[in-house]
């Protein structure tokens, strides 16, 4: 029972009035119109004005002629390509946004510290000149000190600000929801704020100020009108300018037909004028500097750090991935039986997308390289790896870098990233793939073809083991701790036999191992002569000068290291394939499968292999009875999984795509008068997609039984799998709906069609348009009792706010009178 009941008005009827119920409808209808027009002209200015205007700016700018800049007011209104135009609109403004506002801040900020530094500096040597005062050595030596610590002062400030600034741009993400909410409630504060303070406006900024919400439709305005100046800007600084100086320079250097050849004219020519830019504007500030013009050395020195940070972005996102990529595609020709010329004709064809797969396969092999390298940190002794950038440093800063460290350092480090990277993909795939060739001449080439004789064969298969099995193989392997246990257990072993223990790990870990007594300190069958290098006791520093002065522990350790990682390489490019081929045999006979299929199916045979290896050796210590007693256990465990997973991963996957296949693609696919062919193989690939992709939209949505299903099974796991349960909240109540929605219709279009004495043409109908009909009636249910439960808040609302007196507390006297009676 509520603790508390509406108290309505004595005149209110039994039933409202036919005239209020309208009057409520007709002002929630245009309320609904007036947010309707609200947000669709928010996103027609947004999604639409702005980048039209921004595409069509660049366009005009680059067509060369001064009738375009005529008529752009007309190609403004102009209805051709708007949605290409749109989007390349939208690109150019996510650069500008991601680019402009962050970058410029960190670069004015610690130049704005040095110039009050230097100022305060220049203060202190003008007062010593004026009173014709000569310091002492004392004095000198003071004011040395204070200057040191002020710059270092100065230093650690730049570092805080620069952090505030990043946590302060994470922070605006997350209050903008409260700062929406009290923007709603109408703060008084909204009337103090300034469009021109940019500090505050861009933390006061909330969604309903840019949405033009709350009375503030000029400051919209004043965004769009803004919005479209900086892109204006943003166009003609940094991207006509930079273009135009470099096609000067091409056509006057003679190099037209070379860049026409590229396939990419625009991007080399703006890349050349970047260049180009670099240069003019270091001679530039030379000459500034060697005049003394301060404010224009100030600014040159600015504008040439804006391009060379712009170049750096460039050569460090896109163009060194883009070298790795390519490289890796030579160095594997021959693992896919292809050439150069392959490649060359590809590129001919389509350069644009060779281009960006390259690209994208040079990131992931850089992302992995980079993660593996973050496990090593974790496994090696602090500082061992001194020569290579810590990604997880919070003081990292790579635009900071970029800023500070002259051109030459970061050409010379480019230079030897090529060559470290370009190493290690000769040695793990070049190298792999001839000792292959040599031993094994029938195990290569990888069959990657893709060939298809049904509907979405191939590529169902392939998303499904993309999307699904390898991501399931990866998180519960636990591959990266093995990866980390077998990186600490090789530098273990390498470590004794180079005497290299203490450098790599550290003596920790023999103080962690040594026995309380420390009588025995040399056990029997280890050597304890760690220390023979000079210097590995005396700290890393030492360590390093050792080493690097002997040479020859360094060396075995890298030769170590190389012989490691090309076994490694061609187990990985023999051993899952090998196996995989085996299985599919048994399966497809002597058909040939795609490698990605054998590939997958054998990492889960080496992984399933390796699992059990680890558990029984950790079992065998225990004894015969607690081993029999885990196997009963893992058994009982593994049934019941392969239970669920005939459930969840076969039955319902396998009803939900025959179910998107009747009411989706064959009444879009198949016409009447031929017969759909269903593929339960392909339907259950597409099924575990769409299973996987409303699992997802479940598990985001609000809270309702099956969310909390799916919650529930997730978080216990397969170790405590409860299998009553799955079936009973999960499994039986989504069968038992795919079933009916699949044989309801099939009932009624060959059991109740065929009894009204119908023709064969309407009773084919009926049995291929029943499905998306069905679908329809049950959309339109939904919708219909959506707008039930709306007209009854509508109704309630309506009553509250004209009936309405207040609320009365429901069995007030009597709790009070039993609380008096228990104190008395």
């Amino acid at each position: 029972m509520d603790p508390a009941e509406e108290v309505y008005s004595p005149d209110m009827p039994s039933r409202l009035p036919v005239q209020d119920i309208f009057a409520g409808l007709v002002t929630s209808i245009g309320t609904a119109i007036r947010y309707w027009f609200h947000y669709t002209l928010v996103a027609f200015a947004w999604l639409g004005v702005v980048p039209l205007t921004a595409c069509r700016i660049y366009k005009c700018l680059f067509t060369g002629s001064v009738s375009s800049l005529l008529t752009l007011p007309l190609d403004m209104l102009s209805t051709q390509n708007l949605l290409a135009d749109c989007l390349q609109g939208c690109f150019v403004n996510k650069i500008q946004f991601l680019w402009c506002p962050t970058h410029l801040m960190v670069l004015l900020q610690p130049m704005r510290i040095l110039e009050g530094m230097m100022q305060k500096m220049v203060q202190v040597a003008l007062m010593l000149q004026k009173a014709k005062i000569l310091p002492t050595q004392q004095q000198r030596k003071t004011l040395m000190k204070q200057v040191t610590l002020e710059m270092r002062l100065s230093w650690k400030m730049m570092t805080m600000m620069r952090m505030m600034m990043e946590r302060k741009m994470m922070r605006k993400m997350d209050v903008r929801e409260e700062e929406a909410a009290e923007a709603n409630n109408g703060g008084q504060e909204d009337l103090n704020w300034n469009a021109l303070e940019w500090d505050r406006a861009a933390e006061e900024l909330t969604w309903e100020r840019v949405n033009a919400g709350s009375g503030w439709f000029l400051v919209f305005l004043e965004h769009v009108f803004w919005v479209v100046s900086l892109n204006t800007l943003f166009i003609l600084v940094f991207a006509f300018c930079p273009y135009h100086i470099g096609h000067f320079s091409v056509v006057g250097l003679g190099f037209e037909d070379y860049i026409e050849a590229s396939h990419f004219e625009g991007l080399i020519t703006t890349i050349l004028g970047y260049i180009l830019l670099a240069g003019a504007l270091i001679v530039f500030h030379a000459f500034a500097s060697l005049v003394k013009f301060q404010r224009s050395r100030r600014l040159l020195g600015v504008c040439y750090i804006v391009v060379k940070v712009s170049l750096l972005v460039v050569m460090e996102i896109g163009l060194f991935p883009l070298i790795c990529g390519w490289w890796l595609d030579i160095c594997s020709l021959e693992m896919f039986d292809a050439t150069l010329k392959d490649r060359e004709q590809s590129f001919d064809s389509a350069p644009g997308t060779t281009l960006f797969l390259h690209w994208l396969v040079g990131m992931v092999y850089v992302f992995y390289f980079a993660s593996f390298i973050l496990l090593l940190r974790e496994v090696l002794r602090p500082g061992v790896l001194w020569f290579l950038r810590n990604l997880n440093d919070p003081d990292f800063n790579p635009v900071q870098e970029m800023i500070h460290l002259p051109i030459y350092r970061h050409l010379r480090r480019f230079i030897l990233s090529v060559v470290v990277f370009g190493s290690i993909v000769l040695l793990m795939l070049w190298l792999p793939i001839r000792i292959i060739k040599l031993l094994f001449p029938t195990f290569l080439p990888y069959n990657v073809m893709l060939y298809s004789d049904a509907p979405v064969s191939e590529l169902s298969l392939e998303l499904l083991l993309l999307q699904v099995v390898l991501p399931a193989l990866l998180e519960q392997g636990h591959t990266r701790q093995w990866l980390k246990r077998l990186v600490h257990a090789w530098t273990f072993t390498v470590g004794y036999v180079l005497d290299l223990h203490s450098y790599l790990l550290g003596d920790f870990e023999e103080e962690e191992n040594q026995p309380n007594n420390n009588n025995n300190i040399n056990p029997p069958g280890r050597h304890n002569n760690n220390n023979r290098i000079p210097g590995l006791g005396e700290g890393l520093h030492a360590a390093h000068q050792a080493i690097l002065q002997q040479g020859g522990p360094i060396t075995l350790l890298v030769i170590f290291m190389c012989v490691t990682l090309l076994m490694a390489s061609l187990i990985c490019l023999t051993l899952p394939v090998s196996a995989g081929r085996w299985l599919m045999s048994f399966w497809m006979g002597g058909a040939v499968v795609h490698e990605l299929y054998t590939a997958a199916s054998g990492l889960y045979v080496c992984w399933l292999s390796i699992r059990a290896a680890t558990m029984l050796l950790s079992w065998m210590p225990q004894g015969r009875t607690v081993i029999m007693l885990k196997v009963h256990e893992w058994t009982l465990m593994i049934l019941k999984t392969i239970v669920v997973a005939v459930l969840l991963a076969g039955v319902i996957p396998l009803l939900l795509g025959l179910l998107f296949e009747l009411v989706i693609v064959a009444p879009l696919r198949v016409p009447l008068d031929q017969t759909p062919l269903f593929y339960p193989w392909q339907d259950w690939a597409l099924g575990v997609l769409h299973a996987k992709i409303i699992a997802a939209i479940t598990l985001m949505g609000p809270q309702w039984w099956l969310k909390t299903v799916i919650e529930q099974v997730y978080a216990n796991g397969i170790r405590n799998i409860d299998l009553f349960y799955i079936v009973r909240r999960l499994a039986a109540p989504v069968i038992c709906v795919l079933l009916l929605s699949l044989c309801v219709p099939y009932t009624v279009s060959k059991g109740v069609t065929p009894l009204l004495a119908v023709q064969p043409d309407m009773q084919i109908l009926v049995e291929r348009r029943i499905y998306p009909f069905l679908l329809m009636v049950v959309i339109l249910l939904a919708i219909l009792s959506f707008q039930i439960r709306q007209f009854k808040r509508l109704y309630e609302h309506i009553k509250n706010d004209k009936y309405l007196v207040g609320q009365r507390l429901v069995n007030y006297e009597r709790r009070s009178t039993s609380a008096s009676y228990s104190t008395s």
